[in-house]
């Protein structure tokens, strides 16, 4: 691909100008759409000391006369991280709106705070007297072209983004949080320079010169934090409704990277909201795609994610799960995954299916997969899964099975032996000496609705 951009100026450096054509340039065939002013619209503030593109913090320099530069070699950087993503526009994860959708999710340090920008912007859309106004891009990133609305119930709009996408936003929080941090900290210190603001008190005759262009000191710092560290149970048997109110623990969360991608960094307690205890820190993308998709208050929707839940990634999700003690002592699942699992795995050979000529196997399962319950696991000998395709051609809700609760648990536990034998090694009534000898109530959901997890 040709890329005709002005060479860099001294010290390495472009104006924001022309980072931005650059930037339009280098990520023209990323699959994540992208804008054409990334280091000059809103929210970018060059003033700030630094700008965000993708997941990467880019520092700018102040060259005088309101002039600012940003190093050519990090733009290039970030476009090169960016068009190293790969994302697919069907695999959705849902960003809002949630009930309080007004809490910040994310560490009060973090500027960007992409999810109440979005629904910022979306709310002034939809009010005649504010639209028309600023269209915001975060991090460089087009979000509005990927954006999808979906309406449940005919009158309830969600919103919706890729889950690369929204992997790759909450990474730039994270690293945006680490890079406002070790700048905070690099203020409090003696020797070095205040960081370039908007409101920069006038310069005395012993304060520090601005850097030129011939002196490219920036204000930030290049990699300013300690890498993520791995998760190893530092958390085990610990009570969510405890732990969750101890000062400092979102900070504390913060630095260990999601023990299930192992990649992301943590945002969330991910937690057993049957049994109460804390299962590990997740990043928001796993601890989306783990949420059971809830059609009603016991009704889900089996989607393809599925797959990976008790398939592709079996093994990591499931020792996820087994965390918790409680589930890890009965071989079971907290019911929604366990009656998502029962619809997705144990009654698969039930699903009807239509001919499809596009399809190497000649045949496609036809509908949409749902499954719903009565009762509860505290009443197991009433609590009953029943599983249905809606919008069958050969019959809408069409029955395919109700499984008792005990029936699914006990099916559930052979599936498990024999997929993930190390994991049910683990698992079992004799493993009944780590829980309290008195059982606990059920730990009420106090994180948003959009995040409830099971």
């Amino acid at each position: 691909m040709s890329e005709r951009v002005i060479p860099g100026r001294a010290g390495g450096l472009i104006t924001l100008g022309t980072a931005d054509v650059l930037w339009a340039s280098l990520t023209a065939d990323s699959a994540v759409p992208t804008v054409s002013a990334a280091l000059t619209r809103p929210p970018s503030h060059a003033q700030a000391g630094y700008v965000l593109l993708g997941s990467c913090v880019v520092a700018t320099v102040e060259a005088g006369g309101g002039r600012w530069n940003v190093p050519e070699a990090e733009v290039r950087r970030a476009a090169a991280e960016l068009n190293a993503v790969k994302m697919d526009r069907r695999d959705l994860v849902r960003i809002g709106p949630f009930r309080d959708g007004a809490k910040q999710e994310h560490h009060e340090e973090t500027l960007l705070r992409w999810r109440r920008r979005i629904a910022r912007e979306l709310q002034e859309q939809d009010e005649p007297e504010r639209a028309g106004g600023r269209q915001c891009h975060l991090a460089g990133i087009d979000w509005r072209r990927i954006l999808v609305e979906q309406t449940r119930d005919g009158a309830q709009r969600t919103w919706w983004l890729p889950r690369a996408v929204v992997r790759l936003l909450d990474a730039a929080e994270h690293t945006e949080t680490r890079w406002l941090r070790a700048a905070r900290t690099r203020q409090t210190g003696a020797t070095v320079a205040e960081p370039p603001s908007r409101h920069r008190p006038a310069r005395t005759a012993d304060a520090p010169k601005t850097p030129s262009v011939d002196a490219p000191q920036t204000p930030s710092p290049d990699r300013p934090a300690a890498p993520l560290r791995p998760y190893n149970g530092e958390l085990k048997g610990h009570l969510y409704s405890v732990l969750s109110r101890k000062p400092g623990i979102s900070r504390k969360v913060a630095g260990w990277a999601c023990a299930v991608c192992r990649t992301a960094p943590a945002t969330v307690l991910d937690h057993c909201h049957e049994h109460g205890y804390v299962r590990a820190p997740l990043c928001h993308s796993c601890n989306t795609q783990e949420r059971p998709d809830h059609l009603y208050s016991n009704d889900i929707r089996v989607a393809d994610r599925y797959t990976r839940l008790f398939h592709t990634d079996a093994a990591d999700w499931l020792r996820h799960w087994h965390r918790c003690p409680g589930c890890r002592a009965r071989t079971t699942l907290p019911l929604p995954h366990l009656a998502a699992w029962t619809a997705h795995t144990a009654c698969r050979p039930l699903r009807p299916t239509h001919r499809d000529p596009g399809s190497s196997r000649g045949r496609k399962p036809c509908g949409a997969l749902r499954v719903s319950w009565t009762g509860s696991h505290h009443a197991p000998a009433s609590c009953q899964f029943t599983v249905v395709v809606d919008l069958c051609p050969s019959g809408e809700h069409r029955v395919l099975a109700h499984v008792p609760y005990r029936e699914a648990v006990e099916r559930f536990g052979i599936w498990l032996a024999e997929t993930v034998p190390a994991v049910a090694a683990e698992a079992g009534p004799d493993r009944l000496d780590d829980l309290p000898t008195q059982i606990r109530p059920v730990i009420a959901d106090t994180s948003s609705e959009g995040q409830a997890l099971f």
